[in-house]
């Protein structure tokens, strides 16, 4: 960051800082979302409506941006629009809570199962997403970075098989596995492309695997070239996520020639930024149930000044928020980097 950097727009800055340029300050970004039940009533476009019509997309989405002062707008809030289209058992739920897969009930058994249905991109909830990212760019143009979202294979890959027998073909058929994760990197390709079509400027590639689940060896073994072919495909900047502690995989993560990675707060900023080594963006790592959800605005700027100190170039609650999450402590994270910036004379 220099000191003599004239101030940016908005999606300026995010894109500047996901190339490693200079900025005229770090960007608070949502890779995921930040919908509120308090901006859903604010604008009328609750959930489960606001994730299926497109109109209503955009307007939730927006909040980010007008009323959080936040550099991204985040138009797909969940995780299942592309499950959804694919035929999977659904459970959209009400305002104040999030829409899910029943993965109990899978549709697919193997890799010879998938198959993308030639309406896929015009189904309802894939179509939801690319409407509201064409309605927001009309209306925002360059003036904000819009984020759209595509499911990676390994998370597709837990909706259409579930996740226990999936974890369990990882063991028993590494070979089977790698076949259907390729069969469901084309579905990540097509639906990413999709929205870049529609004028989303980053695609977050959310790819759930976690420490929680599976080891860092796995991701090297099973993910790390495929991500490496996603991001040779898309020609916009991508921001890897995978929740959980991370820091294991993170040199491998770097290697895949994404611009950034979205990682959670189990995961130490001054650690996570050595394990990646200067090879791509952090983008972090506020934490949610705690921080944002049931602490104060003291609090959030404790950990924004945390991420900052330790250099994460990008500042974004961890992950999805918590729906009935405060907006003032929303609010607290763009003014507490604000205020890094002036108390260190950077601008």
């Amino acid at each position: 960051m220099s000191p003599v950097i004239e101030k940016m727009t908005s999606r300026d800055r995010v894109m500047a800082a996901l190339a490693g340029e200079p900025v005229d300050r770090p960007p608070v970004c949502t890779p995921t979302n930040v919908a509120t039940v308090e901006l859903m009533d604010l604008v009328n476009a609750p959930f489960p409506d606001a994730n299926r019509d497109g109109e209503m997309n955009a307007r939730l989405a927006a909040t980010a941006y007008t009323e959080l002062g936040f550099d991204t707008i985040a138009p797909y809030f969940s995780i299942i629009q592309e499950s959804s289209a694919l035929g999977c058992d659904m459970q959209w739920e009400q305002k104040d809570n999030w829409p899910t897969v029943r993965m109990s009930n899978p549709i697919w058994k193997g890799s010879s199962d998938v198959k993308i249905p030639s309406g896929f991109l015009d189904e309802p909830d894939t179509k939801a997403i690319t409407d509201s990212i064409s309605i927001l760019k009309q209306e925002f143009g360059d003036e904000v970075a819009v984020v759209g979202k595509t499911m990676g294979p390994w998370t597709l890959a837990y909706h259409v098989f579930g996740v226990e027998p999936f974890l369990l073909g990882t063991v028993d058929d590494p070979a089977e596995t790698m076949k259907a994760l390729e069969a469901l990197k084309e579905i990540t390709i097509l639906y990413g492309q999709a929205q870049i079509d529609a004028g989303a400027d980053v695609l977050t590639i959310p790819d759930h695997a976690t420490g929680d689940l599976v080891s860092g060896e796995y991701y090297r073994r099973f993910l790390m070239e495929m991500h490496q072919e996603i991001e040779e495909e898309l020609s916009v900047p991508l921001i890897l996520h995978i929740c959980g502690a991370t820091v294991d995989r993170m040199p491998y993560i770097a290697e895949t020639g994404m611009a950034a990675f979205h990682f959670d707060s189990k995961n130490d900023p001054v650690e996570s930024m050595a394990a990646v080594n200067g090879k791509i963006r952090l983008v972090g790592n506020i934490n949610n149930p705690t921080t944002l959800y049931a602490r104060g605005p003291q609090e959030v700027r404790a950990e924004v000044n945390t991420a900052l100190d330790a250099g994460v170039q990008l500042i974004a609650p961890e992950c999805a928020i918590p729906l009935k999450t405060k907006l003032e402590n929303l609010l607290e994270i763009p003014a507490a980097i604000t205020d890094w910036v002036a108390e260190r004379g950077l601008n």
